[in-house]
């Protein structure tokens, strides 16, 4: 009798801590997280036509949408400046002046993050995701004083973009963590705030 209690008492026990570790996996929820960055971009995307990768900033909100989804608006940030021999003119046979070309862009969207946590089985510490994001650059871009050729000649990437993600973050404790996000566009490094 007291094998029969001793064992009911343990598999009751073993029944409740493997019930309350479900419910713990099971609740996590990834929306309502502050995520700010820092990234470089490359060829692709809103910056194609610049030819070099440069730094980005870059700040999204979560929301839950679902268990394993989130939708988060962005706002990204970038600034590029360059000098170039033109003419003064568009007549090109006049001699050649050095002026400066500057552009800021702010790329602002949406991104749709699946977490792949439940399926990998990744415990708490750890986040796995795949995302896509929408968006349109807002480009502001201005010429050095005096210069009065094609004002649009840097202007050959679409405003609107669609770039694909992969990302990872670890959780340092319930309020804090460290990600990264591989891009088709801006790939980034950053401090997530839950």
């Amino acid at each position: 009798m007291k094998k029969i209690i001793i064992v009911a008492v343990f598999s009751l026990s073993l029944l409740y801590i493997n019930s309350s570790a479900q419910n713990i996996t099971s609740s996590e929820k990834f929306g309502k997280t502050i995520n700010v960055g820092i990234g470089i971009g490359g060829y692709s995307g809103y910056y194609g036509y610049v030819g070099h990768a440069m730094p980005v900033f870059h700040i999204d909100y979560e929301n839950n949408i679902t268990k394993n989804f989130t939708l988060a608006p962005f706002l990204s940030l970038y600034t590029y400046s360059n000098g170039y021999y033109r003419s003064t003119s568009c007549d090109q046979t006049l001699p050649l002046k050095y002026f400066t070309y500057h552009e800021t862009v702010i790329p602002i969207g949406a991104k749709g993050t699946f977490y792949f946590d439940k399926l990998l089985n990744t415990g708490s510490r750890w986040d796995f995701s795949a995302a896509g994001s929408i968006g349109i650059a807002i480009i502001n871009s201005s010429w050095t004083n005096g210069y009065d050729g094609e004002m649009n000649y840097f202007h050959s990437s679409n405003p609107l973009f669609l770039d694909a993600h992969i990302g990872t973050e670890y959780h340092i404790n319930k309020t804090i963590g460290v990600f990264l996000d591989i891009s088709s566009g801006v790939s980034t490094v950053g401090i997530a705030i839950h």
